[in-house]
């Protein structure tokens, strides 16, 4: 099961650089999504998935899954919202202010 979230979140690393390149600002944006995502899964990866078993040591557990993961994670899930609200927010009003969502006439580098 970890090889198979390692690919996943591999192909949305993939995914994220090559949206991330792109020259539009909603593009981008959704490249940073998927950074976000695979960055998730690859935390949950690396704290092994233990399906079944509790995350807190009570009596008579035995065996337990580490809760440091899910707490990194929940915290992971909370900013990168706040960061994909903050940067539409800020690609609608750069395309109120300038009538434009590509990089390329923002920048001023006009090859027309």
């Amino acid at each position: 099961m970890e090889i198979i979230m390692s690919v996943l979140a591999g192909m949305l690393f993939t995914a994220g650089v090559y949206m991330i390149l792109q020259k539009q600002i909603l593009k981008i944006i959704i490249g940073t999504a998927l950074l976000s995502h695979g960055a998730h899964l690859f935390i949950i990866t690396m704290g092994k998935l233990n399906r079944g078993k509790p995350p807190i040591l009570s009596e008579g557990v035995t065996s337990y899954v580490d809760p440091l993961p899910q707490a990194l994670i929940l915290t992971s899930i909370v900013i990168s919202f706040g960061v994909t609200s903050f940067l539409l927010v800020l690609a609608y009003r750069t395309y109120q202010t300038n009538g434009t969502d590509n990089m390329e006439k923002l920048r001023g580098n006009d090859n027309e």
